[in-house]
């Protein structure tokens, strides 16, 4: 299995190359770098000592990377550390959140493109939308790139870097293997942007920024399934708190896993597929109509009770085979809260409970519409500060 690799576009982490971690001659100070940033992330307020003693470095190693950082206008000098002794009181430490704009992108529709600016601590400065047109292919790759450009150019801090969500399959190197929906087929967006652009950027697929952003700003537990429902369905899969990517970069496309054999048609050819089922299009097609399954009459809880549980069926065998203790679901409140996410909580236990393990939580995302937008700028963070 294979898990999502550093990008190396100005990287303070070191490279990964199928999960395992290669050293290369400048990434000894790139990783002392992240390690002090992750502290000061964790626990603001650290003195040089502290830094020291919890990152196992030297003091004056620990001096000499914190004065580069404050150079950089990365981390600053907060007020003074309580004192045990006599002598000078030492300075506490803190990563300056205002120093620098993140950009992220959610492209997952092309005609309402979402425009994030995030500063460091994932806080948000602004969001705008925009539109792709009618562009595909070469021409939408070309657009994105003005709408990057522009936002760059109107950002008025240093820019770290652009992050993306985008639709379809997209591999560990941010190449669009496949989206439909853009008319991309190996795509090589990342590198097509960061060239254009002359800045670190970071390209993943939408559901697995979403599963970036639930671990970073949501609460997510470092294993654990997150589930997006929107036109269509996907997961994000985060195990020991990496993404999981897969060998075909298509971990967690569970959207055309066959849940009801002779099912509705679905756009992949095959029938039955759950994004007939829980699509935000099917469940509200299903819904008009009012049929339950066999085509007979259902109320609108029958419906949704049955959706959550063709969600429950999917979900189940991934749950017991990678072991991960929660699942969250991110989509429309109105249509997953309530019966549709306690019908698939319950087939998940019913299907993988044992006296082995615990069951396992399955919940609605906090996050709402900006998922994808925080799991982009999150994963910028990541690439280029060390900072998960």
């Amino acid at each position: 299995m294979e898990r999502a690799k550093s990008p190396s576009t100005g990287s303070l982490t070191r490279q990964r190359r199928g999960g395992l971690t290669t050293a290369r001659p400048q990434d000894g100070r790139r990783s002392n770098l992240a390690v002090v940033m992750q502290s000061l992330s964790d626990e603001p307020g650290l003195t040089r000592a502290e830094l020291a003693r919890r990152t196992g470095l030297t003091k004056v190693t620990i001096s000499d990377l914190v004065a580069e950082l404050i150079d950089a206008g990365l981390v600053a000098e907060r007020g003074t550390a309580p004192s045990a002794g006599p002598g000078k009181p030492a300075i506490g430490l803190e990563i300056r959140t205002d120093a620098r704009d993140i950009i992220a992108f959610d492209i997952a529709q092309p005609a309402t493109v979402r425009i994030g600016v995030y500063d460091l601590a994932g806080g948000q400065r602004s969001v705008a939308t925009a539109s792709l047109g009618a562009a595909r292919g070469g021409d939408a790759v070309a657009a994105l790139g003005e709408l990057a450009a522009a936002a760059i150019a109107n950002a008025d801090r240093p820019v770290l870097g652009v992050g993306i969500g985008s639709p379809g399959i997209v591999d560990a190197e941010g190449k669009v293997l496949s989206a439909e929906i853009l008319g991309w087929t190996d795509v090589p967006l990342q590198a097509l942007l960061a060239e254009r652009l002359g800045v670190p950027v970071v390209v993943l697929n939408d559901a697995n920024a979403a599963a970036s952003a639930e671990r970073s700003f949501g609460g997510g537990l470092a294993d654990a399934i997150r589930v997006t429902i929107t036109d269509g369905v996907g997961a994000g899969i985060m195990l020991g708190g990496e993404l999981l990517i897969g060998k075909s970069a298509a971990a967690g496309e569970i959207g055309h896993v066959v849940v009801e054999y002779g099912g509705d048609h679905c756009r992949c050819g095959k029938d039955g597929c759950l994004e007939t089922w829980i699509s935000v299009p099917a469940l509200n097609r299903r819904l008009r109509a009012g049929a339950n399954i066999g085509g007979g009459p259902g109320s609108r809880s029958e419906i949704l009770a049955e959706a959550g549980r063709r969600l429950g069926m999917a979900l189940a065998p991934v749950v017991a085979a990678l072991d991960v203790n929660e699942v969250v679901i991110g989509g429309p409140i109105d249509l997953l809260r309530g019966v549709f996410v306690t019908s698939a909580a319950d087939l998940v236990s019913e299907r993988t409970h044992s006296r082995f393990r615990a069951d396992t939580t399955v919940r609605l995302s906090a996050l709402g519409s900006e998922a994808v937008l925080l799991g982009a700028a999150s994963l910028i963070r990541l690439s280029t500060l060390g900072i998960s």
